[in-house]
């Protein structure tokens, strides 16, 4: 399908720092998709701003699942796949994936379009992606004070380095997604 518009990464390029119901309202049209994907059997494994596509109207959609793979035992390639940025330990270090790493990258993207910039750094997309093993996400209010506790919770949550303490996929992150904002005052949202 063709999307006119542009990325979710034009967006924070722009903007920087979005607000918490700005980026609820981009996060939740793409944790939708990857619950349909995850229903499905099938893992994105890239999910990044450069793959949200934003159309003119509005709609938000999650693309480019090139490197999707079904769920399986034999999802990890022994390759480093995807971008460093938003890689999931277990990809990192060439383990199986599953639901729980696309989880992972959601989290990361919450984190830098609630902070306006991502939680590692590094001179080389090596030094990046070992930080995701190595390191724990911060949290967002430590950057941007007033940022809610359950904000934090949430970013912790989908970015905690073992999997197991992760949502389970996109449809349990996205009942969480709707809790969440179902709990956040006007003031708390902007």
């Amino acid at each position: 399908e063709y999307i006119k518009g542009h990325t979710l990464r034009d967006v924070i390029k722009a903007q920087g720092r979005l607000t918490p119901r700005a980026a609820l309202d981009y996060i939740e049209p793409v944790v939708a998709g990857l619950a349909a994907a995850h229903a499905a059997g099938m893992i994105h494994r890239d999910v990044k701003p450069e793959n949200v596509l934003i159309a003119t109207d509005g709609r938000v959609k999650i693309g480019d699942f090139g490197l999707s793979r079904a769920v399986s035992n034999a999802t990890s390639t022994g390759q480093l796949i995807g971008t460093a940025a938003y890689l999931s330990p277990e990809l990192v270090e060439a383990k199986p994936a599953d639901a729980r790493s696309d989880v992972y990258s959601v989290g990361i993207m919450l984190f830098e379009m609630l902070t306006g910039q991502q939680p590692y750094a590094g001179e080389t997309a090596f030094q990046v992606a070992y930080q995701h093993v190595t390191g724990t996400v911060a949290a967002p209010s430590s950057i941007v004070p007033g940022l809610t506790a359950e904000l934090d919770e949430l970013v912790q949550w989908c970015t905690a380095k073992d999997p197991e303490n992760r949502p389970v996929n996109g449809g349990a992150l996205l009942a969480e997604l709707h809790h969440i904002r179902s709990q956040l005052t006007e003031a708390e949202l902007d």
